[in-house]
């Protein structure tokens, strides 16, 4: 269809309908788990592949994995077992360990947990929930 220019005539959004690039897109990212800093106070086991154990601090902690002080990082993506001790709650879980990064004394190597069960994820919720009430990290070793 031409108008009377002569070019084609070509459909335009109605004034009602806002542009894309105004329209609020729903975030399908979950939330981001709450997290304990624990600054080295909880010791974890982490057993690896090949049956060998280190040892190591936990740095940080939530439901979904947290942070591991090591002297020397670990091959990222590689899964491991951790066992650490909550107060007198015992977590055992299978973990990916993810890209490490330099830090003053040592190194800091993310992970998360691929495995946690049911109950001690929300034995370890609670837990959390607990240390955050009574003032973090603090609160973990003086309840421990």
């Amino acid at each position: 269809m031409e108008d009377e220019y002569g070019s084609s005539a070509r459909l335009l959004p109605s004034p009602e309908s806002k542009p894309a690039e105004n329209r609020a897109i729903p975030s399908k990212q979950a939330e981001r788990a709450p997290r304990v800093k624990l600054r080295g106070s909880v010791l974890v086991l982490v057993r690896l592949p090949n049956k060998r154990s280190l040892q190591a601090a936990l740095h940080q902690l939530s439901i979904s994995g947290g942070m591991i002080h090591f002297e020397q990082p670990l091959d990222e993506k590689l899964i491991v077992e951790l066992i650490f001790h909550l107060e007198k709650t015992t977590i055992r879980s299978k973990a990916q360990l993810l890209f490490p990064m330099w830090a003053t004394q040592g190194w800091m190597q993310p992970f998360r947990f691929v495995d946690l069960a049911d109950e001690s994820r929300e034995i370890l919720d609670a837990k959390l929930k607990t240390f955050m009430g009574k003032g973090g990290a603090k609160a973990a070793v003086a309840g421990a």
